[in-house]
């Protein structure tokens, strides 16, 4: 990784960039998005659990408890708490892996699809509303460009 200290190299681009990705990351916070998910009538989900659900939906609606702490950047024993508190509460199953029967998966239960889907929804409806009145061509430009900076930033700090 290089050395870049933006305050000495004097990048406005990458203040600004900052900036606004604290910003995106502050409004787009799990609570955030749930209080909007309850007034338009969806159904909520503990905001807590709900990096748990995004996590194993990006894995095709299955993974391990080690594979939902890596995706949430927790230790092992905080993954199991938040995975067991979202079985109580009917989001996953626990199944044996049809290929090693040691091995627990977890999927998605038809709630915590609801619920995924009713956010996805809810949030492309505030992107969509947002970028109303930009021109396709920009709205498209913007898509491909934080498409490739997520990329690029999970490829630099190892995040998913």
């Amino acid at each position: 990784m290089k050395d870049i200290d933006p305050a000495k190299d004097g990048d406005p681009a990458i203040v600004a960039i900052e900036r606004a990705m604290v910003a995106i990351r502050r409004s787009q916070s799990r609570r955030a998005l749930n209080r909007f998910a309850a007034r338009a009538g969806g159904p909520t989900v503990d905001p807590t659990l709900f990096g748990v659900l995004d996590a194993i939906e990006a894995r095709d609606g299955e993974a391990t408890v080690g594979e939902v702490a890596t995706a949430l950047g927790v230790d092992q024993p905080r993954a199991s708490r938040l995975v067991a508190r979202a079985v109580a509460d009917g989001l996953l199953e626990r199944r044996a892996d049809q290929h090693d029967a040691r091995r627990i998966q977890l999927h998605l239960t038809p709630t915590a699809r609801t619920a995924l889907n009713r956010a996805h929804a809810n949030r492309q409806a505030i992107f969509a509303e947002t970028t109303a009145d930009w021109p396709d061509r920009e709205r498209a430009e913007f898509a491909r460009l934080l498409t490739r900076f997520v990329t690029d930033f999970e490829a630099i700090t190892g995040n998913p």
